[in-house]
């Protein structure tokens, strides 16, 4: 088991692949990548799949509850406010926030690609 320290001191622990890994093309491993190497998978699944915080997988395109009672279809806009500004859009359900990131832009899209792909995969799964 791999214990990750996030923003704010909080600890976070993450296991073995509990399953196959899904196939992307490289734009998307390299979203898979930036997950991996950036501590959200820890809380977001090694594979996307959830865990202390909300899937990827099939998320893209898919109506978000919020902590406010309002919904959000999650499109690429929705996604990359919700990465830059953690805060702005709090999914409902989860107890606790999203640590802030220093991720670029670029890294972003690439996230986004890999959301994107993990959809796509569950649909045709």
């Amino acid at each position: 088991m791999v214990t990750t320290v996030i923003a704010g001191g909080a600890l976070a622990a993450c296991g073995a692949n509990s399953g196959s890994e899904p196939a992307l093309s490289a734009a998307g491993e390299a979203g898979r990548e930036v997950v991996r190497t950036n501590g959200c998978s820890a809380c977001h699944g090694r594979n996307g799949e959830g865990g202390p915080g909300p899937a990827f997988t099939g998320l893209f395109g898919s109506t978000v509850e919020l902590a406010d009672d309002s919904t959000e279809v999650a499109d690429a806009d929705y996604l990359f406010e919700s990465i830059r500004d953690p805060d702005a859009e709090v999914v409902a359900g989860y107890g606790f926030p999203m640590p802030e990131n220093d991720l670029s832009d670029a890294e972003i899209e690439s996230v986004i690609t890999f959301i994107t792909e993990l959809a796509t995969e569950e649909e045709a799964g």
